[in-house]
C-alpha cells in the first residue's frame, strides 16, 4: 500500500472515530484533541514509506514532530484533554442552530472537513516523495524558517498563558485585572501572532514539496490555502465574541494588525493605546 493510500485510510478512520465519540460523549472537540497528533502520523507514514532514506522527508517529519509536541503540551495545560474541555465555540453554535443543523455541521465540518484538512496540510510530503533528491540549501533555509516560526508560536502562546494566569490570580484575589485581553509583547504587533506562525508553518511544509519538485505550481498548496481560510473564519468568529465582552477591543482592532505582525497604528485615545 502506498503512503498516500495508507494516509487516506487513516484519515477515514480518524473521521469516523471523532464523529462517533462526539455522539457518544456529547463533546464535539475530539478533532481538537488529535489536531497536534494526526499530521505527525501522516508525515512519518511518508518518511517510513521512503525507508527513512530521504533526508528531506525525514527532516519534514522531524520538524512536524516538534510542532506536534509543542502544540500538544500547550493544549494539555489549558485543559483540552480534560473532561469538560470542549471548545467554547461549539456550545455557542449549538445554541444558534436547530438540532438537525448542528448534527450536519458536526459530521461534515467538525469531523469530516477538519480531518480532511489535517490530511491536506500534510500532503506536500507526497510531492516530496515523488521527487526525492538531495537535501540542498533551499531545504536548509526552509527548515530554519520553520524553527523561527515554531519559536514565535511558542513565545506567543507563553505570553497568552502568562496573561491568562495573571487574570485568574487577580480574579481569585478580588483584584481588578485591567484590560481583559492581551495587547503587549507579540500581541502589540498582531492580534493573533500565534495564528500567523501556525499558518506560515504549513506554508513552509508546502515549500519543502515545492523545493523537491522544483516548482511552486503544486496541487498540494490546497491544504495551506484551506488552513489559511479556516483561520480567517475562526478569527472573525472569535473576535466577534471578544468584542462583545470588551468594548475597548474595537480600538485594539483599529490599531493592531489582525494576523500578520505589523507596527501598530497610532491610537486616537492614549488611554487605549496597545502599548
Amino acid at each position: 500500500m502506498s503512503p498516500f493510500v495508507a494516509s487516506l485510510w487513516v484519515a477515514l478512520a480518524f473521521t469516523l472515530a471523532t464523529w462517533a465519540l462526539s455522539l457518544i460523549t456529547g463533546d464535539h472537540s475530539w478533532v481538537d484533541r488529535i489536531w497536534s497528533v494526526v499530521p505527525v502520523v501522516y508525515l512519518w507514514i511518508f518518511a517510513v514509506g521512503a525507508g527513512l532514506a530521504d533526508a528531506r522527508l525525514d527532516v519534514m517529519a522531524g520538524l512536524v514532530t516538534l510542532w506536534g509536541a509543542r502544540l500538544t503540551f500547550n493544549f494539555a495545560r489549558k485543559g483540552g484533554y480534560a473532561k469538560g474541555g470542549e471548545d467554547y465555540r461549539w456550545p455557542l453554535l449549538r445554541s444558534r442552530m436547530s438540532g438537525w443543523q448542528f448534527a450536519l455541521f458536526n459530521f461534515f465540518f467538525i469531523s469530516a472537513y477538519q480531518n480532511a484538512l489535517l490530511l491536506a496540510i500534510a500532503l506536500p510530503t507526497d510531492t516530496a516523495q515523488r521527487h526525492q533528491g538531495g537535501f540542498g540549501v533551499m531545504d536548509v533555509l526552509a527548515a530554519m524558517v520553520f524553527l523561527v516560526l515554531l519559536i514565535g508560536e511558542t513565545v506567543a502562546d507563553q505570553q497568552q498563558w502568562n496573561f491568562q494566569q495573571r487574570k485568574k490570580a487577580d480574579a481569585a484575589a478580588g483584584r481588578p485585572s485591567g484590560v481583559g485581553f492581551l495587547r503587549a509583547g507579540l500581541f502589540r504587533y498582531s492580534r493573533h501572532p500565534n495564528y500567523f506562525c501556525e499558518i506560515a508553518i504549513w506554508w513552509v511544509v508546502f515549500a519543502f514539496g515545492a523545493i523537491a519538485a522544483g516548482s511552486v505550481v503544486q496541487w498540494t498548496a490546497g491544504g495551506a490555502v484551506l488552513l489559511t481560510l479556516l483561520f480567517v473564519g475562526s478569527t472573525n468568529f472569535t473576535e466577534g465574541i471578544t468584542a462583545g465582552k470588551y468594548p475597548e477591543y474595537a480600538e485594539y482592532q483599529r490599531t493592531t494588525s489582525a494576523v500578520v505582525p505589523w507596527p501598530p497604528r497610532r491610537s486616537a485615545d492614549p488611554q487605549t493605546s496597545p502599548a
